[in-house]
């Protein structure tokens, strides 16, 4: 972790120097310690991936779909072995908590662990006289080379919601992580090297929008996963589209919290608190709305605001840290506007992080939980996303006022209920517009063997993330007809 270290690319089993001549310092947000210079990766760069790719892909596609998983399988060991290392790099360039650096990385190994699996995940279907005399049968095929293109807030997780899938399919693969936090994917890297792919099966090309200009318009991918915020998410779609490719990409998020009269208040406030506040706020299932049905209203702010003035704001590394710093020095500006736009437009701030100070750690992005209360759905703070640890409460009518209130959001990605009436539930199942729905949970984050949901302006595409959708966007299904006429 010397200031010196230089995140390079991989291609074709080998590490390189990106080509562009730009480049940028890998910050620890607690410390602003610099730890690593990342370079940018040129067009030429792009294309000398894409096209050694190409080149993999051909024998890749037809090895045995058991040889394709085992690398996975070793792939796994090395994950659990470096686990605890990989959450520290993680912790250092990122500023996350080591708890929540090792749930992230736990949820990228389940990932690995379901593509193991393609053999059952791709199987099409037969059936036996389809028509007289006819049998048909859907074979699913590898593609060619496919993109991901991975945000700062999970640089561990969310390549894995794509890497394993692709390369199990049989297709190659090219990964540009974020410029932000490359170190965990370039470690990644190298336990998959240890793994024992195939030269130029995976490969990871580092930069920034230049890099990911030649991905979108490069025709030898077939296809480009992202995430991110939701204006860079439809100019993917919009371009990537545009060249003939197919894109799954997640856009931003504004989720609720639904809170019933029927509700266990502590636990509900204990969660909600949790799912706002984790890994600063700075991931899309973050619930930072919560409408609260007015009988409980006044109990329920009295409970979160304890529940977040609870919470240790510090280095990830100190064990008693529980929230961490923002990404970069920008970042925390721009939530702190937001805080202060809450402010002006008449939320009443009951907590008040912006003052909080970490002792050893003065040059530090940090900011503690903020909370208002009497948030109004016109507001500013209630429509966008502010991806920092700001959560704000509105009392509602109804749980039904609730659900209309998290409805007229343009973002459709996650939201939770808290209810002790199976009624209640019920309707929300049938009647909330979100991809990913909890009750009685605080963050409702798909396991690996469901897709990661996502609906209306938190989801450009067809097929998400994760499990049988990925699955589906990596192969082409081929009906096979055949009649034997002397059978």
């Amino acid at each position: 972790m010397s200031g010196d270290t230089t995140v390079r690319n991989y291609v074709n089993g080998e590490w390189v120097e990106p080509t562009s001549g730009d480049s940028q310092p890998v910050v620890n947000p607690a410390t602003g310690e610099p730890l690593a210079e990342v370079g940018f990766s040129s067009p030429a760069d792009v294309d000398d991936a894409v096209t050694t790719a190409q080149r993999a892909f051909e024998d890749w596609r037809n090895r045995p779909v058991e040889e394709r998983i085992q690398p996975l399988f070793r792939l796994k060991e090395l994950l659990e072995d470096h686990h605890d290392e990989l959450a520290e790099i993680l912790v250092r360039e990122h500023g996350k908590t080591v708890g929540e650096a090792k749930g992230e990385l736990r949820r990228g190994i389940e990932n690995v662990e379901v593509a193991c699996g393609i053999p059952s995940l791709m199987q099409g279907g037969h059936v036996e006289n389809a028509a007289p005399d006819i049998d048909e049968t859907a074979v699913r095929q590898p593609l060619g080379v496919f993109a991901a293109v991975t945000p700062f807030n999970f640089p561990g997780m969310i390549p894995l919601w794509f890497l394993p899938y692709a390369v199990a399919t049989g297709n190659a693969f090219v990964l540009k992580p974020s410029e932000q936090d490359p170190m965990v994917p370039q470690r990644l890297f190298e336990l998959i090297d240890e793994a024992g792919f195939p030269d130029g099966v995976l490969q990871l090309v580092n930069g920034s929008v230049d890099t990911v200009n030649a991905i979108l318009e490069h025709q030898g991918i077939e296809g480009v996963s992202f995430v991110g915020s939701t204006p860079v998410a439809e100019t993917i779609y919009e371009k990537a589209a545009a060249h003939g490719k197919r894109v799954q990409a997640q856009g931003g998020a504004k989720n609720h919290v639904l809170v019933s009269e029927t509700a266990d208040l502590e636990f509900a406030a204990e969660k909600t608190v949790s799912s706002a506040l984790a890994c600063s706020g700075e991931r899309c299932l973050a619930n930072d709305i919560v409408c609260v049905e007015e009988s409980v209203y006044d109990e329920f702010v009295d409970l979160v605001v304890a529940e977040a003035e609870s919470q240790v704001v510090g280095y990830g590394l100190d064990d008693d840290t529980t929230i961490g710093p923002l990404i970069s020095s920008d970042h925390e500006g721009r939530v702190r506007d937001y805080v202060e736009t809450g402010v002006e437009e008449g939320a009443k701030l009951v907590s008040d992080g912006r003052d909080v100070e970490v002792p050893d750690y003065p040059d530090g992005n940090f900011l503690g939980p903020c909370v208002f209360r009497d948030v109004t759905p016109e507001m500013v703070i209630a429509r966008e996303e502010i991806f920092g640890p700001v959560l704000g409460l509105m009392p509602v009518e109804s749980v039904d006022d609730g659900i209309e209130v998290m409805n007229a959001s343009e973002y459709g990605n996650a939201a939770s209920l808290f209810t002790s009436s199976g009624a209640e539930a019920r309707n929300f199942r049938h009647n909330a517009e979100a991809g990913n729905l909890a009750v009685n949970a605080g963050t409702a984050a798909p396991m690996a063997f469901f897709h990661f949901g996502g609906q209306k302006d938190s989801f450009f595409g067809d097929l998400h993330a994760q499990a049988e959708d990925v699955v589906r966007f990596y192969t082409d299904e081929t009906v096979y007809i055949e009649r034997w006429p002397d059978a």
